[in-house]
C-alpha cells in the first residue's frame, strides 16, 4: 500500500475519532453560558425531574366515546365489506381440474 494512501487512511481516522469523542462532550458545551444558552433563555433545572406519572389514568368520561347507534352503523358496514371481499376472493379463483 503506498504511503500517501496510508496516512490519508489514518488521517481519515484520526477525523472520525475526535469527532465522536467531541459529541460525547455536546451536553457539557451546551451548558457553557458563553456559547450554548441564549440570554434571554429560561434557566433549566440543575437535576433532571423524577419519573413520569406511568400509574396516573385520566379521569372517566361524562359521555359515551361513540353512540350506540353509529357503532352499530359501523359495525354493519364493516360486516358488509368483509362478505363483499369473502365473495369476491372466492369468485376470483379459478376452479381446479
Amino acid at each position: 500500500m503506498p504511503a500517501d494512501r496510508t496516512i490519508r487512511l489514518w488521517s481519515i481516522a484520526a477525523l472520525f475519532a475526535s469527532a465522536f469523542a467531541l459529541g460525547g462532550c455536546s451536553t457539557q458545551i451546551a451548558d457553557m453560558p458563553a456559547l450554548g444558552v441564549p440570554a434571554d433563555a429560561p434557566e433549566r433545572p440543575k437535576e433532571a425531574g423524577g419519573y413520569l406519572p406511568v400509574h396516573d389514568l385520566p379521569p372517566d368520561r361524562n359521555e359515551e366515546a361513540i353512540k350506540p347507534a353509529e357503532l352499530a352503523k359501523i359495525q354493519s358496514d364493516l360486516t358488509a365489506a368483509r362478505d363483499r371481499q369473502a365473495t369476491a376472493s372466492t369468485s376470483a379463483k379459478p376452479a381446479k381440474k
